[in-house]
């Protein structure tokens, strides 16, 4: 199971081109992360052009296929604050979105000054990345889950209700990732629907376990994919999830929408959740109510380092003391004792 989005690089310079299968075939990237950095590079240099060289067009009209090694040995420190001080004030970036810009940044030019040797100066070298602030997840209850679930259930008009119960299923109840679940393939759940296999970040491959829910799900949606089988176009033949309108692989975009649309239906669409607020629900409740070692969850949800996954565990602490502070004793201070 690969990352089947193909990307079209001749729409960029020779040295991204380069870069791009770097990152692909020697550092195993996903196509959609080599995608992002694509994008975040072509979006910096259009403003650099036009800060450069006051252009007065829109940024999609500025031109990159110029941008070759002796462009890039121009680029300066204060270039790089230039634009990221455009980033800020034209289109309001905040630090996550500045963070990620950078760090597109920081690794093409790493590429071309380390890797490949190609330039000798990195301006961006000994910028600090911006210090994100730690936030708790957002996530759905046990009841709120449930809900959501049981609107799906209830939806007895839709022509696609198993499909769409079988997703957030799986979402709920594995923590996978939206590009995830939208990758499984059929091969890639075993004989006895016991596990699934799914490719996570960086194209790393791992095993998830699937439980009662899950087999019930899925049991209930198999038997309508394969009644649309002779419709599936070639190269989508084995694709789990299907579009029925496109009779191909479902994309990302329409999973997002399903979601949405069953938490409206759910009174929980004022919540500003969204798919990946679902992998966050199946962590907590794991961890909260299922009792899962925090280290059994890294490996669950496919984290590299133990400090992404510890995150849940200042939930289960922001709801311990969320807890103290409803007690009813709370309030009784020893002023109110001596009126």
């Amino acid at each position: 199971m690969a990352d089947y989005r193909p990307i079209d690089l001749t729409v960029y310079p020779p040295l991204f081109q380069q870069f791009a299968a770097y990152k692909t075939v020697i550092q195993g990237r996903s196509a959609s992360t080599v995608e992002d950095y694509l994008s975040d590079l072509k979006l910096f240099f259009r403003v650099y052009k036009k800060l450069k060289f006051q252009l007065d067009m829109p940024l999609e009209d500025i031109p990159i296929d110029d941008v070759d090694e002796a462009f890039l040995a121009n680029v300066t420190k204060a270039d790089v604050y230039a634009v990221f001080n455009w980033f800020v004030n034209e289109r309001g970036n905040k630090i996550c979105a500045r963070a990620r810009k950078l760090s597109a940044l920081k690794s093409f030019y790493k590429y071309l000054t380390v890797t490949e040797n190609i330039l000798k100066n990195n301006p961006v070298r000994d910028i600090e990345s911006p210090r994100q602030a730690q936030r708790l997840p957002k996530y759905l209850t046990l009841e709120e889950s449930i809900a959501l679930l049981d609107a799906i259930a209830g939806d007895t008009e839709s022509t696609t209700r198993e499909r769409d119960y079988a997703m957030v299923t799986l979402f709920l109840n594995c923590g996978m990732r939206l590009s995830e679940l939208v990758g499984i393939n059929l091969l890639d759940i075993d004989r006895n629907m016991e596990t699934v296999r799914v490719i996570g970040k960086g194209n790393k491959e791992r095993i998830i376990y699937l439980n009662d829910a899950c087999r019930d799900a899925l049991h209930a949606y198999l038997p309508v994919r394969a009644a649309m089988a002779e419709h599936i176009a070639g190269e989508h033949k084995n694709a789990l999830f299907l579009s029925t309108r496109r009779n191909q692989r479902i994309s990302q975009k329409t999973v997002q929408f399903v979601v949405k649309k069953y938490l409206d239906a759910a009174g929980l669409g004022n919540r500003r959740l969204s798919t990946h607020k679902l992998r966050h629900t199946a962590a907590t409740l794991m961890y909260q109510n299922g009792g899962v070692d925090v280290r059994v969850l890294k490996d669950i949800l496919g984290h590299e380092q133990l400090n992404t996954t510890q995150i849940y565990t200042h939930v289960s602490d922001a709801s311990m003391k969320a807890a103290v502070d409803h007690n009813p004793l709370s309030r009784v201070t020893r002023e109110k004792e001596k009126k």
